[in-house]
């Protein structure tokens, strides 16, 4: 059953509060909360739809350690009540895959029969001859990392604090989870509630620092 929730805070200030929590405090997530997260979390967009994300959450103590002596350590892994691996699935690019998406927008009403024939040849072609991106891992990495920032950002709306994790060695996540070769560890994501104090805000480079006009490195000004 989908639980509908009102997020206690609104994107504008979810975005501003969000932060890097280092450490957690014992509450747990409750599941009506952790179901929301997802349901708004995987409304992140994707190539053709095809949503090559995928998450292993952790929610077991056991489970919780084993990934972090995987990932040097680090105490939010222990800490935090809910710890998501976040995955890759290059095999999106396979017919019968294909096929469950169009069926998806067929349910939907969203799949006319001329974008799914666009939709069996386009997909195939884009991950033979790639025309930005070298590998297909690239592409999944690029796509579950938006899903990556809709949770943050669903989570932060909702109460729920979170920490991207690169820090860990994907050999040894992928051998003690049983991850299958098609599929790459992306990030980790613990969520749960930060223990105060919270880390400070860290800063951001100015608009015209990082965007330019019409081409590089012309000046942007709003």
């Amino acid at each position: 059953m989908t639980v509908e929730m009102q997020p206690s805070i609104n994107v504008k200030i979810a975005i501003e509060d969000r932060r890097a929590a280092r450490s957690f405090r014992p509450d747990t997530i409750t599941p009506a909360i952790l179901e929301e997260i997802f349901r708004l979390g995987l409304r992140s967009p994707s190539g053709y739809n095809l949503q090559p994300w995928r998450f292993i959450v952790l929610r077991e103590q056991e489970s919780k350690e084993k990934l972090k002596a995987c990932a040097f350590n680090q105490r939010q892994i222990g800490e935090a009540p809910v710890v998501l691996i976040c995955c890759g699935d290059r095999s999106v690019n396979q017919p019968e895959y294909i096929e469950s998406v169009i069926q998806l927008g067929k349910d939907v009403g969203a799949m006319p029969d001329v974008l799914a024939d666009v939709m069996r040849q386009a997909i195939p072609n884009m991950f033979d001859s790639p025309a930005s991106f070298k590998s297909a891992e690239t592409w999944t990495n690029r796509h579950t990392m938006l899903a990556v920032a809709h949770l943050m950002i669903a989570a932060k709306s909702l109460g729920v604090d979170s920490c991207p994790m690169e820090g860990f060695v994907a050999a040894q996540v992928k051998e003690a989870f049983q991850i299958p070769d098609e599929i790459d560890v992306c990030c980790l994501l613990p969520l749960g509630y930060a223990a105060e104090p919270f880390k400070k805000y860290g800063g951001r480079f100015p608009t015209e620092q990082v965007c330019f006009g019409e081409s590089y490195k012309q000046p942007f000004k709003i």
